[in-house]
């Protein structure tokens, strides 16, 4: 079945375009022609396009964000929409809200990460029956940049050089970060202790 219309009829009114599928053919040319009516304001397009993007975003900003996930989520999603006009290339959306996510979600972590919650204080030492480590309670232990650097890279599936451009750092900080990032992980899932939070925060004061 073919897509509707999206030009509408002589009157100008807007023809509601049917919900977007990930595997329909000619998906990027729907979604750039979604983002270009949102551009101009049209309320349909609008609504279409935080559809789309919302399930991306909030699965961003999980793992960065943890526990402050859903409100990461909600401010990059302000931030997109605010910022919208500025998009030169609808075709490189999900590139765009990547990018914003991912800073998003770090801002909101980072301000949230003055302090560990009690119940998080302390893990089961190593043979305790209970040794199975939530992941979320072993992420909560690694800075929000190392965690960002986890989500990009393991996630993702980028490349050093677009992660590094991404957070605005030089490729070598994030390759140290990942290597840190990963270490501390595997440690503290294996081993049941916590990630060395000190060793954290003086691996990114030591310039790189």
């Amino acid at each position: 079945m073919t897509a509707p219309d999206r030009r509408g009829d002589a009157s100008g009114d807007r023809a509601q375009l049917a919900p977007l599928d990930a595997a329909a053919p000619g998906r990027e040319e729907r979604v750039a022609l979604v983002v270009r009516d949102a551009q101009r304001g049209d309320l349909l397009a609008l609504h279409e396009l935080l559809d789309l993007i919302t399930p991306y975003v909030r699965r961003l900003c999980g793992p960065i964000a943890l526990a402050d996930g859903p409100d990461a989520a909600q401010e990059a999603l302000i931030v997109i929409l605010r910022n919208l006009r500025s998009l030169r290339s609808p075709e490189a959306l999900f590139g765009w809200v990547r990018v914003i996510t991912v800073r998003e979600a770090v801002r909101v972590a980072r301000r949230s990460a003055r302090t560990v919650p009690a119940e998080l204080a302390e893990i089961p030492a190593p043979g305790d029956p209970v040794l199975a480590v939530d992941v979320a309670d072993v992420l909560r232990r690694l800075a929000p940049e190392h965690r960002a650097v986890l989500t990009l890279r393991d996630l993702e599936g980028l490349d050093e050089a677009h992660a590094a451009r991404l957070l605005g750092v030089p490729a070598g900080t994030v390759r140290s970060r990942l290597f840190r990032a990963r270490r501390m992980f595997r440690r503290a899932w294996l081993a049941g202790e916590p990630a060395d939070r000190d060793e954290v925060r003086s691996t990114e004061r030591r310039p790189r």
